[in-house]
């Protein structure tokens, strides 16, 4: 029974530590294309 909740346990942390990196990936790559739009409309 302990290992099966320990195994549970990792797996949700694991899976929220992926979701988590591609939320902060995403939100990188919209701040990089604002920067860029303001790049382009500055020229």
């Amino acid at each position: 029974m302990k290992r099966t909740l320990a195994l549970v346990l990792v797996a949700l942390f694991t899976v929220s530590l992926l979701g988590g990196c591609n939320t902060i990936r995403g939100a990188g790559q919209d701040i990089e294309e604002g920067g860029e739009a303001i790049q382009r409309s500055s020229s």
